[in-house]
């Protein structure tokens, strides 16, 4: 099994910035790529951003050139840094855990989500 634990969530004004963290711990022998995904009030889980081994990066058109993910492989954790932050990125977060294979992500696993609410 693969357990992994986010933070950094909460509320921010328009504008703002915040980081997400996640740290992945288990089974992850065979993880090689990691993602985040969010969930707004009555709408789909979405993907927000996603990283696989040799900094291959993906992301959602809505929030290219403001969210910027990373990974760190010797904590076995991935962070999204979000700036200028929107009402409309109010959402759970979740942290999502997989493989990288022939361009393809597969997520298998997901973290329990932290809230991420942009008001004034």
């Amino acid at each position: 099994q693969v357990q992994l634990v986010e933070s950094g969530g909460g509320l921010v004004q328009p504008g703002g910035s915040l980081r997400l963290s996640c740290a992945a711990s288990g089974s992850i022998s065979s993880i090689n790529a990691m993602g985040w995904y969010r969930q707004a009030p009555g709408k789909q889980r979405e993907l927000v951003a996603q990283i696989a081994n040799g900094d291959i990066t993906n992301y959602a058109n809505s929030v290219k050139g403001r969210f910027s993910i990373s990974r760190d492989n010797a904590k076995n954790s991935v962070y999204l840094q979000m700036n200028s932050l929107k009402p409309e990125d109010t959402a759970v977060y979740y942290c999502a855990a997989g493989e990288y294979f022939r361009s393809t992500y597969i997520f298998r696993h997901f973290g329990q989500g932290t809230q991420v609410t942009v008001s004034s």
